[in-house]
C-alpha cells in the first residue's frame, strides 16, 4: 500500500485547518500557501473531504473552509479513506466480502487479513488531535540556546 499525493494533501489540509481554525472559515488560498499546494489541486482534494462531510465551506467576502467537528473526531483512516478510497493491500480485500475466485483455498489469504487489520487498526487509533498535539510539541521544542 502506497498513500497517494491526494491522501497527503488531505492529512495536510485537515491538519492546517485545525491548527489555524478560530470557528472563522479560512480561505482555500491561504491554506495552499501554507502548504506550499497549488490552489487548483488543493480544490480538489477539499472537494473530497467536504464530500465525506469533514469540512464545512461557505462562500462570499468571509468564505472558506473550517473543520466541520473537532480534531479529536476525525482518525487519519477516515481521512485517508475519503482520500484513497479502500486502503486494503491487495485488491481481494477491497470490498466486503472477498470476491476472489481462490479464497477459500489461498494460502497466503491469512497473511493479507492480518496486513490490512494491522494497517487499518493503526490508522484508527490515531486522530487529527494527536497530529494537532505532535505539531504543538514540535513548534514548542523550537528554541535555540
Amino acid at each position: 500500500m502506497k498513500i497517494s499525493t491526494k491522501g497527503r494533501y488531505a492529512l495536510r489540509v485537515m491538519l492546517d485547518l485545525a491548527v489555524n481554525g478560530t470557528g472563522q472559515y479560512i480561505p482555500l488560498k491561504e491554506v495552499a500557501a501554507r502548504q506550499e499546494i497549488t490552489l487548483k489541486y488543493l480544490e480538489q482534494v477539499i472537494n473530497l473531504l467536504k464530500k465525506s462531510g469533514f469540512v464545512q465551506s461557505y462562500r462570499g467576502n468571509a468564505g472558506g473552509y473550517r473543520l466541520a467537528k473537532e480534531p479529536a473526531a476525525y482518525t487519519l483512516g477516515d481521512i485517508l479513506r475519503a482520500a484513497e478510497g479502500s486502503l486494503a493491500p491487495v485488491a481481494c480485500l477491497e470490498e466486503e466480502e472477498n470476491q476472489c475466485l481462490r479464497s477459500g483455498y489461498c494460502p497466503t489469504l491469512s497473511f493479507w487479513n492480518g496486513l490490512n487489520k494491522v494497517i487499518n487498526d493503526y490508522v484508527d487509533s490515531v486522530t487529527l488531535q494527536n497530529l494537532v498535539d505532535e505539531r504543538n510539541a514540535l513548534i514548542g521544542n523550537d528554541f535555540s540556546i
